[in-house]
């Protein structure tokens, strides 16, 4: 789950660097290289500070992580000229933050970016730009594919207890999704503010029907965040 975080940080962070660029002027072919670095740049800096940390220590996954997450925005946008697959994120509250809050997380906010067990990463791909633009789907649907995880009360393992506290056994398992996705920059408005705000929460992965694949079967979600 860690390492998903990792890809969809440094493709959105290289995908913002070029737009940046590119409002700012910059040629295209300069803005994707530059622009699109951006997140690999800014993470590796992060990963060499963890290398003198005790605590952490740097990690050649996180290294790898973050260059496949740059590679798949450069790679597109130099083939294609756009962004046909995008990294997507959502989250919904979990049982299992309760019982380990220094590393899941407190409040809301701080489970939203600690608590893996809410955490679904996705890779969504719009369906009128693979091939299929003379068919009757709307320009803006898209198909994701997500990978989630639960059980999770520790990091590598699950503890028996946090703080003098017993924490209940849980068994940790992966998680596998497909839904149908909306892709937020592809929908048409004339307004450029409303174009903005959609582009801005263009990575949040929208509610839908979802199929879920794990250790037990499948299980259907009418609605899943």
């Amino acid at each position: 789950m860690d390492k998903c975080a990792h890809v969809t940080a440094s493709y959105y962070i290289g995908r913002v660097g070029y737009g940046a660029l590119r409002w700012s002027g910059v040629p295209e072919n300069k803005a994707i290289w530059y622009g699109g670095l951006t997140g690999l740049v800014y993470l590796t800096s992060i990963e060499i500070m963890d290398g003198f940390s005790e605590q952490w220590g740097a990690s050649p996954v996180d290294l790898l992580a973050n260059t496949l997450g740059t590679s798949l925005f450069i790679g597109q946008q130099l083939a294609w000229h756009e962004q046909k697959f995008v990294m997507k994120y959502s989250f919904h509250s979990s049982p299992y933050a309760q019982y380990n809050t220094d590393q899941l997380g407190n409040t809301l906010l701080q489970n939203i970016v600690k608590d893996y067990n809410g955490q679904t990463y996705w890779i969504s791909a719009n369906i009128s730009s693979l091939g299929l633009q003379h068919t009757h789907f709307p320009k803006w649907l898209n198909i994701a594919a997500g990978y989630g995880a639960e059980g999770m009360t520790g990091g590598f393992s699950n503890p028996d207890e946090v703080n003098g506290v017993q924490v209940p056994y849980s068994e940790r398992f992966r998680q596998f999704y497909i839904a149908p996705d909306i892709d937020l920059s592809r929908i048409p408005v004339r307004s450029k503010t409303l174009k903005l705000i959609l582009n801005t929460i263009g990575f949040i992965k929208i509610p839908m029907p979802t199929l879920e694949f794990n250790k037990n079967g499948v299980k259907f979600h009418p609605l899943y965040f």
